[in-house]
């Protein structure tokens, strides 16, 4: 065990007014602040009603006691959880007390780091708690704990160990140039290396199904004023998120509305109109519109199609967008709904008022962004972890081709930067700025 040196100590509950507050210890002070709080000795993991007293022997507040000795501890140390009150004020003035025995503030994501470096858990479950926390969906939340049960590092690290057969048998073909060791010729390496490629590459299809369910997609509704775009977000959504009228223009901001596609997080943003005007009002909102636009990962061209004159906007779109033209309005001239793909890309063609083809545009949005409804084997990426695959991925591609080169010294060092990719995911080969840059981003209190 990894021993800090000093004790910290946080509110775990959310700011404001509940029923319940809880205040997390960890460190070696523990039993000395728990003595001080309150005289009763503690039963290690049993939950205990106790009175918290201040300096001058007043109560503070009344609760619950949970004394975790370590290691067997969430964070590998002495744990003290006291659940009292959830005022502000009673935690504030419960934690002062604390503070004022020997502990000093956690750190945002402190206790999560130290059970890391104490090994309680490796860095892509660490992460995965604090995913948990901010999951949107149920699907979400079932690849969290899927990560967070160690079914994301299992599969890291079977790739890890064989990794490590194979350099051995490179080496040792190195190292022993004279004798009769056939590795490298034989087709056995070559074979290996093929498989390892194929299990990287259907671990980063499963990663990236898990940064889907967790981040969702950004969609972007563009077009001219009057195309439909707050109708579309008003169906997508289920309800009036966005004022609807025959007035052109009426959205001059974004909007933003937060939705599930079958258990896929979905963050709509609707933007003004676009077209040309000498209003300053709606040139800061298409000013606005252009820099969502730019950031989507799906844009949606609502275009009238009623109204030619619409055509010609596609064009002023930035390049690189990833643009899907939706043809609203069919209920005007009796088109029936679908989906068309053409040189220019993927055309949908419905109608918003009646809800004709709005199934198709889902299932559409659904399969673009490579979305599976069956997620139970799914665990929770971040896009870290896909550029560590992707780059162990491109490794073993280069160590293939230096194999076919007759160069193993080459092929080593392919094998052996593929492992240190991999070995970034779980934390067995982290800087100290990225575990900074990581564990910075939880909340305080885990």
């Amino acid at each position: 065990m990894i021993a800090s040196g000093d004790t910290i100590a946080a509110i775990a509950t959310p700011p404001g007014n509940g029923g319940v507050g809880v205040i997390r210890i960890s460190g070696p002070a523990v039993t000395q602040i728990a003595a001080d709080l309150s005289s009763k000795i503690l039963k290690p993991r049993y939950a205990a009603y106790r009175h918290f007293a201040d300096a001058d022997g007043s109560v503070i507040d009344s609760g619950l006691m949970l004394y975790f000795p370590g290691p067997a501890s969430f964070t590998g140390e002495d744990v003290l959880e006291l659940h009292g009150h959830g005022g502000r004020v009673v935690l504030d003035m419960l934690l002062r007390r604390i503070l004022s025995l020997g502990a000093r503030p956690a750190e945002p994501g402190e206790f999560s780091r130290r059970a890391y470096l104490n090994n309680k858990l490796d860095l892509a479950q660490a992460e995965a708690i604090a995913d948990l926390i901010t999951c949107s969906t149920e699907q979400a939340v079932r690849s969290a704990q899927q990560s967070m049960q160690g079914v994301f590092s299992a599969q890291i690290n079977e790739l890890i160990d064989e990794l490590i057969e194979l350099r051995v048998y490179i080496e040792a073909a190195i190292d022993f140039v004279d004798e009769e060791i056939d590795f490298l010729s034989d087709g056995t390496m070559a074979g290996k290396i093929r498989q390892l490629q194929e299990k990287v590459t259907k671990i980063l299809a499963t990663a990236r199904q898990g940064r889907l369910l967790h981040d969702g997609v950004n969609v972007v509704l563009a077009g001219r004023p009057n195309a439909g775009k707050s109708s579309l977000l008003n169906a997508l959504a289920g309800h009036d998120a966005a004022i609807v009228t025959a007035v052109a223009g009426t959205t001059r901001d974004v909007l933003r509305e937060r939705i599930q596609l079958d258990g896929m997080p979905l963050h709509i943003i609707d933007t003004a109109g676009l077209r040309d005007s000498d209003n300053p009002v709606e040139q800061e909102g298409m000013r606005r519109a252009q820099l969502e636009i730019e950031k989507a990962d799906k844009v949606l061209l609502l275009l009238d199609i009623t109204r030619p004159e619409d055509e010609q906007w596609p064009d002023r779109l930035p390049a690189g967008v990833n643009i899907t033209r939706v043809y609203n309005k069919i209920d005007l001239t009796g088109r029936r709904p679908e989906i068309v793909e053409t040189v220019q890309g993927v055309e949908i063609y419905l109608s918003v008022k009646s809800a004709d083809g709005l199934d198709l545009l889902k299932q559409h949005l659904k399969q673009s962004a490579g979305y599976a409804e069956t997620a139970d084997s799914v665990f929770v990426a971040r896009r870290r972890h896909i550029q560590a695959l992707i780059q162990a991925g491109q490794a073993l591609e280069s160590a293939g081709a230096q194999l076919q080169n007759q160069a193993p010294e080459l092929v080593a060092e392919d094998l052996r930067q593929a492992q240190n990719s991999l070995s970034e995911i779980t934390g067995e080969f982290s800087s100290d700025d990225l575990l900074g840059e990581i564990f910075s981003s939880f909340c305080i209190g885990k």
